[in-house]
């Protein structure tokens, strides 16, 4: 166990986590030449073509440090590494990587300096206790600043300057001193390899040939292949068909002990027997006491997913409950809507993890959705004292039940240069922002902390962001409690029918100019109808605002070639007739592209 050691890459988006997993990775000899490419862990296609990592991968490496005795023969070490992803949305799977290591690499890039990610990450391994290696990354750049951003991260951690260590993930240079500064840096794991077994499981994957595939990190004793476990939490017992470790591929072993990471294959085929964070021990020879997990995602963004065609209901359930294993932070329920059916209502951790989502689901499991509009969760507090979670505004109870409703409030944390503070206060203010405090981190570089509504940040707040500070600020954020609001429900109807799904719930300054804007954007997306289609913004029973689609009308005239004005007359009031009975029947089909328009109405 003393030549073993298990760490996590952690830094912002960008700053080149991937690449230099993969130079550790050429170093170490793990990859094959042939198979050597960029973003070697990436196996995600999604995740090649936009240059992110969405979900950890682990790997297991053998490295030996050069002999610092003449003649004596050099150690092996087995370094378990997780390469985690850097976007805020995706910090849950950072949590859990976190919990399976004992030591952390830091990389800061060389030419941006310490970022928001980078601070919230950092803070995260520190409450694990993790060792943590700084590390500077891009130092081969021109407009590379190293001994500034060594002043940021010396300010930071309060470390020595000489414990940071220089590289260029992208040339190699430096990355063998990052090894040899894991192995004498970061301790190795403590365990009892001969106690009862105690996994902690942080990962899942569906294989549709063997089931699902769990990996989990052995704290206490040693699994052998064939033995009969016990999954904690559920109860259920199997047997480990095949254990074994991470390499790029799935290495099969005998025996794993205390201190590895591992996977194990025991034919699971109902997904909700496996959640993360459970413990694996043996049945003939169980633990005391389950190890203590990592606390549940908390979804922060809801919204409604549906199938295009009705029938695809329960393979939609299925897709949604596979991904769920590979994502533990997606959650769902069921739901049914007037204008779509019957669908799911998810929890997301953001709109990007919502985007992947769908696509995940496109790409995968071949599922055509409709995503309805995105919201948070809010507080109705009713007048006979009691309280209920809204995640949809069709769950709002009546007006005139409500007492009051509280918003969750995040605290946000936006890192950004001189020239751009005026304009980034302008955005927060406006989205109903409170400064906190602002200060200088080092020369021009400030932070800003603001108290905002999560509900205000949940569409656009990050695009207009890095728009306006031309990609030089960086954005993190915690939840900070709920606060009373003065929300209302805003429905839009379609010739006097409320479509559910349009309906969301906005503050009730903001209200009339959103439903200005919703009515003008449906305006241009839905297509014309035989009828007129009247599109109104309603807040309770009182209009807010008005918009008409022009009906589209037959030349009943053409074929009237001069002759008496009665015979037109008598063909043009037999078409308002028919016309009138048309709307009294008329459905109107609402398009894909009216829902996702609302996101993105300025």
């Amino acid at each position: 166990m003393k030549n073993i050691r298990n760490f996590c890459i952690i830094a912002h988006i960008d700053h080149g986590k991937s690449t230099l997993a993969d130079r550790m990775l050429e170093l170490t000899r793990t990859v094959d030449v042939r198979q050597m490419e960029n973003q070697v862990l990436d196996d995600m296609d999604l995740e090649k073509e936009r240059g992110i990592t969405i979900k950890s991968h682990a790997i297991q490496m053998q490295y030996s440090p050069k002999s610092k005795v003449e003649g004596q023969k050099p150690e092996i070490f087995t370094l378990n590494l997780i390469d985690t992803p850097g976007h805020v949305d995706f910090s849950y799977e950072v949590s859990r990587s976190i919990a399976a290591c004992e030591g952390a690499v830091l990389v800061v890039d060389a030419t941006q300096g310490v970022q928001a990610q980078t601070i919230s990450n950092l803070y995260m391994a520190i409450e694990h206790d993790l060792e943590i290696i700084p590390v500077l990354n891009k130092c081969d750049m021109e407009n590379a600043m190293p001994e500034r951003v060594e002043d940021e991260i010396v300010d930071l951690l309060g470390c020595k300057r000489e414990e940071i260590l220089r590289c260029s993930a992208k040339t190699g240079e430096g990355v063998e001193a990052i090894l040899d500064a894991i192995v004498e840096r970061i301790p190795a794991p403590q365990g009892d390899p001969d106690a009862p077994l105690q996994c902690l499981v942080f990962d899942s994957v569906f294989n549709s040939f063997r089931g699902i595939i769990a990996y989990f990190k052995v704290v206490n004793g040693t699994m052998h292949s064939g033995d009969r476990v016990r999954f904690v939490n559920t109860g259920k017992e199997y047997n480990a068909d095949e254990i074994g470790i991470l390499k790029l591929d799935m290495s099969p072993r005998n025996e794993i002990s205390a201190g590895n990471v591992g996977y194990i294959i025991s034919g699971i085929k109902t997904s909700t027997e496996v959640k993360v964070g459970d413990t694996i021990t043996h049945v003939a020879r169980p633990c005391d006491k389950a190890i203590d997990g990592f606390e549940e995602a908390k979804p922060m963004v809801f919204a409604g997913v549906y199938p295009i065609e009705a029938e695809d209901y329960e393979d939609l359930r299925a897709s949604l409950e596979k991904l769920q294993l590979n994502d533990a932070s997606l959650t769902f329920q069921p739901e049914s809507s007037m204008a779509l059916g019957f669908g799911f209502r998810c929890g997301f951790l953001g709109l990007l993890h919502m985007e992947i989502v769908q696509e995940r689901l496109d790409r995968e499991f071949d599922m055509d959705v409709i995503t309805t509009v995105p919201n948070v969760s809010y507080n109705v507090y009713t007048k006979d004292g009691g309280m209920k979670e809204v995640h949809n505004p069709a769950g709002m109870p009546d007006l005139t039940e409500i007492d009051r409703i509280e918003e969750p409030y995040i605290r946000a944390s936006v890192i950004t240069t001189s020239p751009y503070i005026g304009s980034i206060m302008t955005l927060c203010l406006g989205k109903r922002g409170e400064l906190v405090k602002q200060e200088y981190i080092s020369g021009v570089r400030m932070e800003l902390l603001f108290d905002m509504p999560l509900g205000e940040i949940v569409i656009d707040f990050y695009d207009k962001l890095k728009s306006i500070s031309k990609g030089y600020a960086s954005f993190d954020w915690h939840m900070n409690g709920f606060r009373p609001s003065n929300l209302v429900k805003l429905d839009i109807l379609l010739n006097g029918e409320q479509v559910d799904a349009l309906s969301t719930l906005t503050h009730r300054d903001n209200a009339v100019d959103f439903g200005r804007r919703m009515c003008e954007k449906l305006k241009e997306l839905l297509p014309r109808q035989q009828f007129d289609i009247a599109i109104q913004a309603a807040i309770g029973a009182k209009i807010i605002a008005r918009e008409t689609v022009k009906q589209v009308r037959k030349d009943v005239l053409a074929k009237c070639y001069g002759g008496d004005v009665s015979r037109k007359r008598k063909l043009l009031e037999k078409q308002k007739r028919g016309k009138k009975r048309m709307k009294q029947i008329g459905n109107v089909e609402v398009p894909q592209k009216a829902f996702l328009a609302v996101l993105k109405l300025d």
